[in-house]
């Protein structure tokens, strides 16, 4: 989306931080981003940046943590990505969820080229059926 992100994660281990993984995915992208913007649209930076006293500071994602869930069957994974891939097609950007670029829709549907690509799903996960 044009403003907004939808991802979902596998974490590798069993104990983890998501505001540690959320960090580790937001900070390097958003100071890419602040820096492309410096660069190329310098008149969107005083919709980005707020005063905190005598402090000024830039912001690429909006406050607050976002919508965090754990996803614990194949049905809800499965109805998740969908839900993500129809997000550009809802808002009419495309015709076809394939069709937005930055979506893994056209890499799971086995269309190349696809900037996007998933981790496969865990076949276990795929041998279920229930929530």
């Amino acid at each position: 989306m044009p403003e907004h992100v939808h991802l979902i994660v596998y974490p590798q281990r069993a104990q983890y931080d998501m505001a540690e993984i959320r960090s580790a995915i937001k900070e390097p992208v958003g100071r890419r981003a602040l820096a492309y913007l410096k660069r190329h649209a310098p008149e969107w930076l005083p919709k980005v940046t707020r005063r905190r006293g005598k402090r000024t500071e830039r912001f690429f994602w909006a406050s607050g943590g976002g919508y965090d869930r754990n996803i614990k069957s194949a049905k809800t994974l499965l109805k998740m990505i969908d839900y993500i891939h129809l997000n550009p097609v809802r808002r009419g950007l495309v015709d076809r969820a394939v069709d937005w670029e930055w979506s893994s829709a056209a890499w799971l549907a086995g269309l190349d080229p696809s900037p996007i690509r998933l981790d496969p799903i865990p076949a276990e996960w795929l041998d279920e059926t229930g929530d």
